[in-house]
């Protein structure tokens, strides 16, 4: 038998909640860190307080698409943590360019 995963782990522990929450805040911290690395921020600025309804919001999102293609719970984090990492303005240019390339 093969061991689990960090994810799968992480779900066994708190539930897919808890997971996908985690997977929000890391992609925003992720970006936080990113931006702090250019200069463009502090990193405990009141600009992290603004990352936490982003957070919030983007795995919300991230749960209803992965929800709507049937995808399982790894996966289902790794789709949260990208949408939270690329945040609204990032998703909005992905779903746009993915919807003109369909026509």
């Amino acid at each position: 038998m093969t061991e689990p995963g960090f994810l799968e782990t992480l779900n066994s522990l708190f539930g897919g909640a808890v997971t996908t929450l985690i997977g929000a805040f890391t992609g925003r911290l992720m970006y936080h860190s990113g931006e702090v690395k250019l200069g463009r921020r502090r990193f405990f600025g009141k600009e992290l307080l603004w990352e936490i309804p982003v957070a919030i919001g983007m795995a919300i999102i991230g749960e209803a698409i992965a929800s709507h293609f049937d995808l399982g719970q790894p996966v289902r984090t790794g789709l949260v943590a990208t949408l939270a990492y690329l945040g609204p303005r990032g998703a909005e240019a992905l779903m746009t360019a993915w919807l003109c390339r369909k026509k």
